[in-house]
């Protein structure tokens, strides 16, 4: 067992052990967890990221409700444990389905939804992260293509890959945990994180990631733990500029916000996740204007979400006041695929160059 799983494995045990300890001191069992509310996350102007608040909650036995919440939490413990002690992983999905063989029909989680909860719940309390625990997400496909020599362990051992000459026009596959990948060398100049599929399609057959030595991070659409977390890496460790290039529609925007400053749902990790430093290329509003791009009209929840926005302390910048403002004014959104009715080069011929250029990245 490596010491990064006797770590994780030992903070499991010792949260385990809290609970027996306060059945020996005659005290009722109870796990206090930061509230996860949307009112209890706090925008830390530090380190630009979402935190979670100073208000919390107590999961206690003195109800049935929490009883049973606990024994749930105590159950999982031992299968992670185990699982850590056997080298071996499951995914998310397996974790429900696995509670139903446990020895108390009590212990067995009610839908997917309550087993993911715990597992964030024990990656709170215990400061270890779901990926240390073995813990998958499904496969969430997203992928890298540029010029990037890296190793990643394997089961067969490490094997060195270039995202580039030693991949397919998929790209490099990112694994769950990027922690276990080496970045050997690059050439690369910057970051280019790329909402859909189409997109990163266009740019790869188009040669735009050779064309300027950019590594495309395809999000897929919002994107998984792991591919905010390696943004997060190597912008930190390879001093690199990261650029989010989405649809242009609020949701799309939340989606830049998530890999900037992180999300509510993983609030207790933005710090491991979140890349303040990243900007925004497009599609902006001015963006729809200036091109006359083909659009759809907004839905009233569109324009719910851009006048929630406005008051979102992701979004508080001039720039952002100025681009929203400037969409619920026009009342339109638009895809970024909206930018082939121009040609099929001009994403890569001119659009992405002047507003990089613009930018100061190119």
């Amino acid at each position: 067992m490596s010491s990064q799983d006797e770590r994780a494995r030992r903070q499991l045990i010792d949260l385990a052990a809290e609970f027996y300890d306060q059945f020996d001191r005659g005290e009722v069992p109870e796990m206090t967890l930061p509230t996860r509310t949307k009112s209890n996350i706090e925008y830390d102007e530090d380190s630009g990221v979402w935190v979670y608040g100073d208000r919390t909650s107590t999961r206690s036995a003195n109800s049935v409700r929490g009883a049973r919440k606990l024994l749930k939490a105590t159950y999982t413990i031992d299968f992670l444990a185990r699982q850590l002690e056997e080298g071996r992983s499951s995914t998310l999905r397996e974790l429900y389905y696995l509670s139903e063989s446990w020895d108390s029909d009590e212990a067995a989680f009610s839908d997917q939804d309550e087993s993911n909860q715990l597992i964030e719940d024990l990656e709170i309390v215990s400061d270890v992260t779901r990926e240390d625990f073995h813990m998958r997400p499904e496969e969430s496909g997203a992928t890298l293509m540029g010029p990037l020599e890296l190793r990643e362990q394997t089961r067969r051992g490490e094997r060195e890959i270039h995202c580039q000459k030693d991949v397919g026009e998929g790209g490099y596959q990112i694994p769950n945990n990027p922690d276990t990948i080496d970045f050997l060398d690059h050439d690369i100049e910057f970051i280019l994180c790329v909402e859909t599929g189409g997109m990163r399609d266009r740019l790869v057959e188009n040669g735009f990631d050779t064309d300027h030595d950019a590594l495309i991070v395809h999000l897929k659409g919002q994107p998984a733990r792991a591919t905010r977390r390696i943004t997060k890496r190597l912008h930190d460790e390879l001093d690199l500029p990261v650029v989010v290039f989405t649809d242009g529609d609020p949701w799309s925007y939340r989606i830049y916000g998530s890999v900037a400053y992180g999300s509510i749902k993983s609030a207790h990790l933005s710090e491991y996740l979140a890349t303040p430093e990243a900007e925004f290329v497009g599609i902006q509003p001015e963006d729809i204007v200036e091109y006359d791009l083909p659009t759809d009209p907004l839905a009233d929840s569109d324009v719910n979400a851009l006048e929630s926005e406005l008051d979102d302390p992701r979004f508080t910048t001039d720039y952002w006041r100025e681009q929203i403002e400037l969409q619920l004014d026009i009342g339109k959104k638009a895809e970024q695929q909206a930018l082939a009715s121009r040609g099929l080069d001009f994403v890569t011929d001119e659009y992405l160059p002047d507003r990089l250029d613009q930018m100061g990245i190119l």
